[in-house]
């Protein structure tokens, strides 16, 4: 395998297909939930990473201020989070899941779980053992990409 700069930007540009593919391949998946992508996204955030302000979770989401209350309130009418008095700022709320936003959130992580290993399923071995082993290596190359500044 060659980490040269032309083996790396071969290996960029497969990772980026294969990328929206999967993320294509989930929508369907996704869709169960019964939540727009944007909702969805959110309440992972909540569910996964606590409760946060508004101002995190839009700046985790990548969206304006604006845009992530229309989420948050939407999370919160259909009783999937909840805004609480921040304990270290009056001027802040939290926004915390409820046990339905995390019932649901679990509910749809399992289903995307499922959907995966039975695709790895129709693999073969070598394929399978491959993507087992690069897994790790991908978590940590989303990490980089999220902190890198644009």
């Amino acid at each position: 395998m060659t980490t040269d700069k032309s083996g790396l930007e071969t290996a960029a540009r497969l990772l980026n297909s294969g990328a929206i593919h999967l993320l294509r391949g989930m929508r369907r998946v996704d869709r169960l939930a019964g939540l727009t992508p944007a909702r969805l996204s959110a309440l992972s955030v909540l569910v996964f990473g606590g409760p946060c302000t508004l101002g995190r979770l839009a700046a985790i989401e990548d969206v304006a201020g604006p845009t992530m209350t229309r989420i948050v309130d939407g999370l919160v009418q259909r009783g999937l989070a909840v805004r609480t008095p921040h304990p270290d700022s009056a001027r802040s709320v939290l926004i915390t899941s409820t046990s339905e936003g995390a019932a649901l959130m679990e509910g749809a992580a399992v289903r995307r779980a499922d959907a995966i290993v039975t695709a790895l399923g129709s693999l073969s071995q070598r394929d399978q053992q491959r993507l087992v082993t690069a897994a790790p290596a991908l978590v940590r190359l989303g990490d980089v990409l999220r902190q890198v500044k644009q």
